[in-house]
Protein backbone atom coordinates (compact mmCIF):
# COMPACT_ATOMS: atom_id res chain seq x y z
CA UNK A 1 0.00 0.00 0.00
CA UNK A 2 0.72 3.54 -0.97
CA UNK A 3 -0.05 6.62 0.74
CA UNK A 4 -0.31 9.36 -1.41
CA UNK A 5 -0.46 13.72 -0.65
CA UNK A 6 -0.35 16.34 -2.48
CA UNK A 7 -1.92 19.66 -3.17
CA UNK A 8 -3.69 19.59 -6.48
CA UNK A 9 -6.67 22.00 -6.42
CA UNK A 10 -7.22 21.76 -10.72
CA UNK A 11 -9.52 19.65 -12.20
CA UNK A 12 -7.80 17.01 -14.47
CA UNK A 13 -11.09 15.88 -16.66
CA UNK A 14 -13.21 18.38 -17.26
CA UNK A 15 -17.18 16.42 -16.82
CA UNK A 16 -19.00 18.87 -19.24
CA UNK A 17 -19.30 17.29 -22.70
CA UNK A 18 -18.05 20.35 -24.27
CA UNK A 19 -15.08 19.73 -23.12
CA UNK A 20 -14.73 15.93 -23.47
CA UNK A 21 -11.55 14.48 -21.77
CA UNK A 22 -9.16 12.35 -23.69
CA UNK A 23 -10.43 9.19 -22.05
CA UNK A 24 -14.07 10.24 -23.67
CA UNK A 25 -14.05 9.99 -26.97
CA UNK A 26 -16.51 11.36 -29.18
CA UNK A 27 -17.30 8.10 -30.81
CA UNK A 28 -17.69 6.13 -27.65
CA UNK A 29 -20.96 8.71 -26.42
CA UNK A 30 -22.74 7.53 -29.25
CA UNK A 31 -21.87 3.62 -29.29
CA UNK A 32 -24.97 1.54 -29.10
CA UNK A 33 -22.94 -1.56 -27.89
CA UNK A 34 -22.05 0.32 -24.68
CA UNK A 35 -24.15 1.97 -22.03
CA UNK A 36 -24.19 5.88 -22.47
CA UNK A 37 -24.52 8.04 -19.69
CA UNK A 38 -25.27 11.93 -20.40
CA UNK A 39 -25.92 14.60 -18.22
CA UNK A 40 -26.97 12.60 -15.61
CA UNK A 41 -28.06 14.22 -12.51
CA UNK A 42 -29.74 12.84 -9.08
CA UNK A 43 -31.33 15.46 -6.33
CA UNK A 44 -32.43 13.84 -3.23
CA UNK A 45 -35.02 16.63 -1.99
CA UNK A 46 -33.03 19.56 -1.71
CA UNK A 47 -29.97 17.66 -1.52
CA UNK A 48 -27.33 16.84 -4.71
CA UNK A 49 -26.43 13.64 -4.91
CA UNK A 50 -24.96 13.50 -8.73
CA UNK A 51 -23.85 16.48 -11.02
CA UNK A 52 -23.53 16.50 -14.43
CA UNK A 53 -22.23 12.31 -15.04
CA UNK A 54 -20.98 11.84 -18.76
CA UNK A 55 -19.22 8.47 -19.16
CA UNK A 56 -19.79 4.92 -20.80
CA UNK A 57 -19.33 1.86 -19.93
CA UNK A 58 -18.52 -0.75 -22.46
CA UNK A 59 -18.93 -4.35 -23.05
CA UNK A 60 -16.16 -7.19 -22.50
CA UNK A 61 -14.63 -5.31 -19.66
CA UNK A 62 -15.06 -5.28 -15.80
CA UNK A 63 -15.60 -1.75 -14.84
CA UNK A 64 -15.53 -0.40 -11.54
CA UNK A 65 -17.28 2.65 -9.68
CA UNK A 66 -15.04 4.53 -7.00
CA UNK A 67 -15.30 7.10 -4.90
CA UNK A 68 -15.61 7.80 -1.26
CA UNK A 69 -18.65 7.19 1.01
CA UNK A 70 -21.35 9.82 0.00
CA UNK A 71 -20.01 10.05 -3.61
CA UNK A 72 -23.19 9.00 -4.88
CA UNK A 73 -21.55 5.69 -6.37
CA UNK A 74 -24.82 3.44 -6.10
CA UNK A 75 -26.77 6.33 -6.41
CA UNK A 76 -25.67 6.15 -9.91
CA UNK A 77 -26.47 2.78 -10.55
CA UNK A 78 -29.60 2.80 -8.94
CA UNK A 79 -29.98 5.98 -11.50
CA UNK A 80 -29.03 4.12 -14.55
CA UNK A 81 -31.56 0.78 -13.56
CA UNK A 82 -34.65 3.77 -12.74
CA UNK A 83 -34.67 3.19 -9.32
CA UNK A 84 -34.16 6.71 -8.46
CA UNK A 85 -35.28 9.43 -10.41
CA UNK A 86 -32.89 11.48 -12.39
CA UNK A 87 -32.98 15.04 -12.23
CA UNK A 88 -31.60 15.65 -15.75
CA UNK A 89 -29.85 13.59 -18.28
CA UNK A 90 -30.12 10.02 -19.97
CA UNK A 91 -28.62 6.29 -20.08
CA UNK A 92 -28.75 4.92 -23.01
CA UNK A 93 -28.21 1.78 -24.58
CA UNK A 94 -28.62 0.37 -28.12
CA UNK A 95 -30.04 3.63 -28.61
CA UNK A 96 -33.72 3.43 -26.06
CA UNK A 97 -33.35 4.30 -22.34
CA UNK A 98 -32.05 1.40 -20.12
CA UNK A 99 -34.60 1.41 -17.91
CA UNK A 100 -36.73 0.37 -20.42
CA UNK A 101 -34.79 -2.85 -21.45
CA UNK A 102 -34.45 -4.34 -17.48
CA UNK A 103 -34.89 -7.74 -18.69
CA UNK A 104 -31.71 -7.63 -20.37
CA UNK A 105 -30.19 -6.63 -16.89
CA UNK A 106 -29.01 -8.55 -13.97
CA UNK A 107 -28.76 -6.30 -10.61
CA UNK A 108 -27.57 -7.39 -7.63
CA UNK A 109 -27.98 -5.55 -4.26
CA UNK A 110 -26.10 -4.43 -1.32
CA UNK A 111 -26.19 -7.08 1.01
CA UNK A 112 -27.39 -4.69 3.49
CA UNK A 113 -30.83 -4.28 1.40
CA UNK A 114 -31.80 -7.40 1.53
CA UNK A 115 -33.94 -9.39 4.08
CA UNK A 116 -31.95 -12.50 5.11
CA UNK A 117 -34.80 -13.82 7.40
CA UNK A 118 -37.51 -14.30 4.42
CA UNK A 119 -38.01 -18.31 4.15
CA UNK A 120 -35.87 -19.54 1.21
CA UNK A 121 -33.46 -21.64 0.47
CA UNK A 122 -30.53 -21.39 -1.79
CA UNK A 123 -32.71 -22.82 -4.68
CA UNK A 124 -35.32 -20.76 -4.28
CA UNK A 125 -33.28 -17.74 -4.54
CA UNK A 126 -31.13 -19.06 -7.84
CA UNK A 127 -34.81 -20.05 -9.02
CA UNK A 128 -35.89 -16.57 -8.87
CA UNK A 129 -33.12 -15.44 -11.55
CA UNK A 130 -35.35 -17.47 -14.07
CA UNK A 131 -38.80 -16.00 -13.47
CA UNK A 132 -38.70 -13.25 -15.96
CA UNK A 133 -37.75 -15.93 -18.59
CA UNK A 134 -40.70 -18.07 -17.67
CA UNK A 135 -43.19 -16.03 -16.56
CA UNK A 136 -44.88 -15.43 -13.11
CA UNK A 137 -47.25 -18.93 -11.72
CA UNK A 138 -45.40 -20.86 -14.60
CA UNK A 139 -43.19 -24.09 -13.61
CA UNK A 140 -39.69 -23.90 -14.32
CA UNK A 141 -38.36 -25.73 -17.47
CA UNK A 142 -36.00 -28.34 -17.48
CA UNK A 143 -33.80 -26.08 -18.99
CA UNK A 144 -34.76 -23.31 -16.41
CA UNK A 145 -33.33 -25.87 -13.59
CA UNK A 146 -30.50 -27.26 -15.49
CA UNK A 147 -29.47 -23.44 -16.02
CA UNK A 148 -29.54 -23.27 -12.14
CA UNK A 149 -27.88 -26.49 -10.91
CA UNK A 150 -25.17 -25.07 -13.36
CA UNK A 151 -24.80 -21.77 -11.83
CA UNK A 152 -24.59 -22.95 -8.47
CA UNK A 153 -21.75 -25.38 -9.22
CA UNK A 154 -19.68 -22.28 -10.77
CA UNK A 155 -19.68 -20.79 -7.39
CA UNK A 156 -19.41 -23.22 -5.74
CA UNK A 157 -22.59 -23.77 -3.47
CA UNK A 158 -24.34 -26.59 -5.18
CA UNK A 159 -24.47 -28.85 -1.88
CA UNK A 160 -26.30 -26.01 -0.36
CA UNK A 161 -29.38 -25.96 -1.84
CA UNK A 162 -31.59 -26.68 0.32
CA UNK A 163 -30.05 -24.52 3.43
CA UNK A 164 -31.76 -21.76 4.24
CA UNK A 165 -30.58 -18.82 2.70
CA UNK A 166 -30.40 -16.71 6.13
CA UNK A 167 -28.37 -19.62 7.81
CA UNK A 168 -25.28 -18.97 5.24
CA UNK A 169 -22.11 -16.15 6.02
CA UNK A 170 -21.64 -13.42 4.31
CA UNK A 171 -19.61 -15.08 1.68
CA UNK A 172 -21.88 -17.97 1.12
CA UNK A 173 -24.77 -15.40 0.79
CA UNK A 174 -22.97 -13.53 -1.78
CA UNK A 175 -21.76 -16.20 -4.12
CA UNK A 176 -25.89 -17.55 -3.89
CA UNK A 177 -26.95 -14.05 -5.54
CA UNK A 178 -24.03 -14.10 -7.99
CA UNK A 179 -25.50 -17.75 -9.09
CA UNK A 180 -28.58 -15.79 -9.40
CA UNK A 181 -27.83 -13.20 -11.52
CA UNK A 182 -25.77 -15.91 -13.93
CA UNK A 183 -29.52 -17.53 -14.70
CA UNK A 184 -30.84 -14.81 -15.72
CA UNK A 185 -28.08 -14.91 -18.60
CA UNK A 186 -28.27 -11.21 -19.12
CA UNK A 187 -26.59 -8.83 -21.54
CA UNK A 188 -25.47 -6.50 -18.28
CA UNK A 189 -24.68 -7.42 -15.04
CA UNK A 190 -24.67 -4.35 -12.12
CA UNK A 191 -23.37 -5.44 -8.49
CA UNK A 192 -23.51 -3.09 -5.89
CA UNK A 193 -20.45 -3.23 -3.19
CA UNK A 194 -20.72 -7.00 -3.91
CA UNK A 195 -16.82 -7.63 -2.03
CA UNK A 196 -18.13 -6.16 1.73
CA UNK A 197 -17.92 -8.49 4.26
CA UNK A 198 -16.37 -11.96 2.03
CA UNK A 199 -14.22 -13.90 2.65
CA UNK A 200 -10.91 -14.26 -0.10
CA UNK A 201 -12.17 -17.50 -1.43
CA UNK A 202 -15.86 -15.70 -2.21
CA UNK A 203 -13.77 -12.70 -3.53
CA UNK A 204 -11.68 -14.72 -5.89
CA UNK A 205 -14.92 -16.92 -6.88
CA UNK A 206 -16.64 -13.13 -7.97
CA UNK A 207 -13.72 -12.50 -10.23
CA UNK A 208 -13.49 -15.08 -11.79
CA UNK A 209 -16.73 -14.86 -12.79
CA UNK A 210 -16.62 -11.08 -13.62
CA UNK A 211 -13.98 -11.90 -15.67
CA UNK A 212 -15.80 -14.92 -17.81
CA UNK A 213 -18.67 -12.62 -18.24
CA UNK A 214 -16.28 -10.12 -19.37
CA UNK A 215 -14.89 -12.18 -22.19
CA UNK A 216 -18.26 -13.57 -23.20
CA UNK A 217 -18.66 -9.39 -24.17
CA UNK A 218 -21.03 -9.05 -21.40
CA UNK A 219 -21.27 -5.17 -19.76
CA UNK A 220 -19.99 -6.11 -15.86
CA UNK A 221 -20.43 -2.77 -13.34
CA UNK A 222 -19.68 -2.87 -9.85
CA UNK A 223 -19.70 -0.61 -6.83
CA UNK A 224 -16.84 -0.79 -5.12
CA UNK A 225 -15.04 1.53 -2.25
CA UNK A 226 -12.18 -0.68 -1.66
CA UNK A 227 -8.55 1.20 -3.04
CA UNK A 228 -6.19 -1.98 -2.00
CA UNK A 229 -4.99 -5.36 -4.04
CA UNK A 230 -8.81 -5.88 -5.58
CA UNK A 231 -8.79 -3.03 -7.55
CA UNK A 232 -6.07 -4.55 -9.83
CA UNK A 233 -8.96 -6.78 -11.03
CA UNK A 234 -10.88 -4.05 -13.35
CA UNK A 235 -10.34 -2.63 -16.30
CA UNK A 236 -11.64 0.57 -16.69
CA UNK A 237 -12.72 2.66 -13.79
CA UNK A 238 -15.57 5.48 -13.23
CA UNK A 239 -14.01 7.83 -10.21
CA UNK A 240 -16.77 9.75 -8.83
CA UNK A 241 -17.48 12.40 -6.01
CA UNK A 242 -20.60 13.79 -6.57
CA UNK A 243 -19.27 14.96 -9.89
CA UNK A 244 -17.38 12.53 -12.79
CA UNK A 245 -13.47 12.72 -11.54
CA UNK A 246 -12.14 10.94 -14.32
CA UNK A 247 -13.06 7.69 -16.87
CA UNK A 248 -11.35 5.46 -18.43
CA UNK A 249 -8.80 2.59 -18.04
CA UNK A 250 -6.84 2.21 -14.75
CA UNK A 251 -3.85 3.35 -15.98
CA UNK A 252 -5.71 6.74 -16.61
CA UNK A 253 -7.82 7.07 -13.80
CA UNK A 254 -5.58 6.34 -10.73
CA UNK A 255 -3.41 9.25 -11.27
CA UNK A 256 -2.02 10.89 -7.75
CA UNK A 257 -4.22 14.64 -9.23
CA UNK A 258 -7.18 12.36 -9.92
CA UNK A 259 -7.22 10.57 -6.81
CA UNK A 260 -6.72 13.78 -4.20
CA UNK A 261 -9.61 15.22 -6.45
CA UNK A 262 -12.12 12.33 -5.28
CA UNK A 263 -10.64 11.78 -1.84
CA UNK A 264 -9.17 15.14 -0.54
CA UNK A 265 -5.63 15.14 1.04
CA UNK A 266 -4.04 11.63 2.03
CA UNK A 267 -5.22 8.71 0.08
CA UNK A 268 -4.24 4.96 0.01
CA UNK A 269 -4.32 2.97 -2.22
CA UNK A 270 -2.41 -0.32 -3.80
CA UNK A 271 0.71 1.24 -5.84
CA UNK A 272 0.91 -1.83 -8.32
CA UNK A 273 -2.59 -1.55 -9.48
CA UNK A 274 -1.95 1.00 -11.82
Amino acid sequence: MKSVSFAAKFRLYPVNTRELPETIKASDMTSTAAINIAHVGVHYRTQEALRDVNCIVKPGKVTGIFGPNGAGKSTLMKAMLGLVPVSSGTVLYQGKPLMQQLDRVAYVPQRSQIDWTYPATVWDVVMMGRVKKTGWLRSFSAVSRQVAKNALERVGMIEYCDRPIGQLSGGQQQRVFLARALTQQAEIFCFDEPLVGIDQKTQSVIFEVFRELATDKKIVLVVNHDLGESIAHFDDLILLNRELIATGSRQQVLTEENLNLAYGGKVMYFSDAA
